[in-house]
């Protein structure tokens, strides 16, 4: 899968807070020990948000809504999009959710304009955090590395290839990825999340899973 924002001065920005979202996201608003937790306002409700647009090429796959603003739905290029009757969304192949745009009927427009602004704030307060865990790691190719939750900062590029990188930790835990120019994701690549539950959390992960099967 390929997404690319269009407009380069932004980049940075949107690949940093959509990094905070698919990663500072799964903190959910509990601190850590390490980095206190992102508020991500109602932009935690989109797993890619732009300002300018989103593009595809390739297989594509995502799940969760997406959306675009003040770009208009045009800027939304490569999924196929097909309206719903109220014209409130889209809907596309290649998306498991919604995909919303500014130009789409109300009350779209100002739930699209909040998210851009929580999304903007959640940006500067993850670019403000100062006092790096790691910098400069892999030179910028971060394939095949277990990364332990903090504060990662590079001036140059970041690549995730084939290999995919493995983000190890338990469900309170927050990484922040400060990037400096463009992240550069392979086809085929993967971000694996490896929690170290606590006992508590066993017992209860087996006490739910269980129950589950009970239910099977």
């Amino acid at each position: 899968m390929s997404i690319m924002k269009k407009e380069s001065n932004v980049m940075k920005n949107v690949i940093t807070v959509l990094l905070t979202l698919l990663i500072v996201g799964l903190a959910a608003g509990t601190a850590s020990a390490a980095q206190g937790p992102v508020n991500l306002g109602t932009a935690g409700n989109f797993v890619i948000l732009a300002k300018t647009g989103i593009s595809t090429t390739g297989t594509t796959s995502i799940v969760g809504d997406i959306g675009v603003s003040p770009a208009a739905a045009s800027y939304i290029t490569g999924f196929g999009l097909i309206k719903d009757a109220t014209n409130k969304f889209s809907t596309s192949s290649l998306v498991t959710g919604k995909v919303y745009a500014s130009d789409y009927s109300p009350p779209t427009p100002s739930t699209m304009t909040t998210a851009i602004s929580d999304m903007q704030t959640a940006y500067s307060d993850a670019a403000g955090r100062s006092s790096p865990d790691s910098t400069e790691l892999g030179a910028g190719n971060i394939g095949g590395k277990t990364l332990t939750p903090g504060l990662y900062k590079w001036g140059t590029g970041v690549k995730i290839p084939i290999g995919g990188v493995v983000l190890s930790g338990n469900a309170n835990d927050v990484w922040i990825f400060q990037i400096g120019q463009d992240l550069t994701v392979d086809n085929g690549a993967v971000v694996y999340f490896e929690w170290r539950r606590t006992v508590k959390e066993h017992l209860l992960a087996g006490r739910r899973q269980n129950h589950s099967w009970n239910y099977v």
